[in-house]
């Protein structure tokens, strides 16, 4: 069967994560050393260490990044000598400092020249374990929907969100593709739920998962050759 839908992961496969979240740390360390000084000289291990002892304790929160830094935070703060409330307060306000720095994201050149080309012929959405929105990064047109697995409270390689996809877009599991960078959560993810999953690789590792990738590419420019191969 032709394809019908395309969804796509974001992080690593849009964009370049690594630098937006070191520039975000960085932007949140410096927001806390001028409101909440008793924390800005926290070791970082400190902070991943809390982090720990919060996933082991409710194990749900590994697919709630959002919730689970504020938590972090909350926690940190209280750690150090603020009121609850305080607490609660700083760890809101330093959560949206540093989320306004990590959607300062530069996408890949080709994602939206790729991306006008393909929904003209495809249903296009997002299927991320991540928390970027993108509306916030001017992508939202693109896509008839975002799932992100702090919404549906489960992450990629479970099935479920691809399998929710599907559902939105309409389309059976044969005539859906998914693309992403991740060789557990996105290619045997997809896989695990019917989709075919095309593995973005632009360093050209070589395969080490299970069942290898229905096909590779380097460049997302490749992508519509690959789909038209498959009609």
């Amino acid at each position: 069967m032709s394809i019908q839908l395309i969804t796509f992961d974001l992080d690593d496969t849009l964009w370049d994560t690594a630098p937006v979240i070191l520039s975000a740390e960085t932007v949140l360390r410096d927001w806390l050393e001028a409101n909440a000084p008793r924390l800005g000289g926290v070791a970082v291990e400190h902070l991943y260490a809390i982090r720990e002892r919060l996933v082991q304790a409710e194990p749900g929160l590994k697919h709630r990044i959002s919730a689970l830094r504020r938590r972090v935070l909350n926690h940190a703060l209280c750690d150090v000598g603020y009121s609850e409330q305080q607490a609660q307060q700083l760890a809101n306000e330093g959560f949206e400092v540093f989320l306004h720095a990590r959607h300062q994201i530069e996408v890949f050149p080709e994602v939206q020249p790729v991306l006008e080309i393909l929904r003209q012929r495809y249903t296009l959405g997002v299927v991320t374990n991540g928390n970027a929105d993108v509306a916030r990064i001017g992508l939202a047109d693109y896509f008839k929907f975002a799932l992100c697995a702090e919404d549906l409270g489960i992450g990629k390689p479970d099935p479920a969100p691809f399998l929710e996809a599907l559902k939105r877009g309409g389309a059976p599991a044969d005539a859906a593709v998914h693309v992403g960078d991740h060789p557990g959560d996105d290619i045997a993810g997809a896989q695990r739920a019917g989709l075919r999953a095309v593995w973005f690789n632009p360093q050209g590792k070589a395969w080490t998962g299970d069942k290898a990738p229905d096909a590779q590419i380097q460049r997302l420019s490749q992508l519509p050759d690959v789909l038209a191969r498959w009609r």
